[in-house]
């Protein structure tokens, strides 16, 4: 599996479809190479939703928001793949390559205490919950653990007290029936407060990018106007 974020109920739906079949996690980008971690070489075991280690030849750091090596950050990577540039465009190549032959990916990973590295989501993604850091796949990762929940998107809203709050859009599997307050609720008991979504809305489907992602651009613009609304009435 690819592209995209995995989720541990997706994980398990697969398993229970395939019980003999193996999933393997991959994480790449088109600026340094298409697989950076693998399997542990003594065979060491890992968690689910960790993508591995770091195969031959891929040097990879994690550096946090003070600009130092941590165990939580964004993943900067150097290997024999590394792009030399993005084509006529020297000021977003100088922003994403250090001198030294580093890409920063603006993706933000951790790694444990076994050195297995998971993907945590997009630094540009991030948003700040009454001075608490929300990464929108770790929410929505929670709220697709509900039985009734295929798919789920969560996007900020700005607040005046707050920063910005979280807004939820979701798809409920075929049959399923959940209320707004339902999924609040299950939120608040499965994560922290600040993470649980103060609106949510429900979709058939949602907008994709080209890509065939999830278009994020999209749904924020629909929930800031959709919030707007809400506040002004």
């Amino acid at each position: 599996m690819g592209s995209a974020p995995s989720t541990q109920k997706l994980l398990d739906d697969i398993r229970r479809t395939f019980p003999k079949g193996v999933v393997s996690n991959a994480y790449g980008t088109t600026e340094a190479g298409p697989v950076m971690f693998g399997p542990h070489p003594d065979g060491r075991a890992k968690s689910d939703m960790a993508l591995g280690w770091p195969l031959p030849q891929v040097e990879v750091r994690i550096i946090d928001a003070a600009g130092k090596e941590a165990d939580e950050g964004v993943l900067w990577i150097r290997t024999p793949a590394n792009m030399v540039g993005y084509l006529n465009l020297p000021e977003k190549t100088r922003e994403v390559l250090t001198p030294d032959g580093w890409y920063v990916s603006g993706d933000v990973f951790s790694r444990d205490a076994s050195g297995a590295y998971t993907f945590v989501g997009r630094a540009d993604d991030m948003f700040v919950c009454g001075g608490e850091n929300i990464y929108p796949g770790e929410v929505e990762h929670m709220l697709e653990r509900h039985p009734d929940i295929l798919q789920s998107c969560v996007v900020p809203v700005p607040d005046e007290l707050k920063g910005e709050k979280p807004y939820a859009f979701v798809v409920l599997r075929k049959g399923a029936t959940l209320t707004e307050e339902e999924v609040k609720q299950y939120a608040l008991a499965n994560a922290p407060a600040y993470q649980h979504p103060r609106r949510v809305e429900f979709m058939k489907e949602f907008p994709l990018a080209g890509t065939n992602k999830i278009d994020r651009k999209v749904l924020r613009e629909r929930a800031r106007e959709l919030w707007q609304q809400t506040e002004a009435a």
